[in-house]
């Protein structure tokens, strides 16, 4: 898969991911990939700040992509997220496959576009609780 990492669409995102091919749909994009840590480890990093690239496969395997910033997975963007764009939609899942994460496309995406999928509901109430409580240093 071509995919590039360049400046997202959506306001105040930083960094998205792009296809440079047609990607249709059910197609596994890409691996979230990252060290393996378990739960408990990743709380502890959370403690520390050093969280938000976390793929949660079970309690005891965990995908964090935090420090993994040569794997192009944890650049995918939520368009449901804090910076929205109207009428902008996810266009892909994450899916777990045995031990491993992927961004599959639940439609076609076109050459050019961003790839978006959702960081779950649960991922931005607690972002939002955390921003209006000024937990963020």
């Amino acid at each position: 898969m071509a995919l590039v990492v360049k400046t997202s669409i959506l306001p105040s995102a930083g960094k998205g991911l792009f296809t440079n091919k047609l990607i249709l749909k059910g197609q596994k994009i890409v691996e979230y990939r990252g060290e393996i840590i378990n739960w408990k480890e990743y709380e502890r990093r959370v403690n520390q700040d050093r969280a938000g690239y976390l793929l949660y496969i079970n309690k005891k395997r965990c995908i964090d992509a935090f420090d993994a910033h040569q794997y192009k997975a944890r650049y995918a963007n939520d368009a449901k997220g804090l910076s929205r764009i109207k009428g902008l939609k996810n266009n892909a899942v994450y899916e777990i496959h045995g031990d491993k994460g992927f961004i599959v496309a639940t439609r076609d995406i076109q050459v050019g576009e961003e790839i978006f999928v959702s960081y779950s509901k649960e991922y931005w109430d607690c972002i939002r609780y955390n921003i209006k409580n000024n937990l963020y240093n």
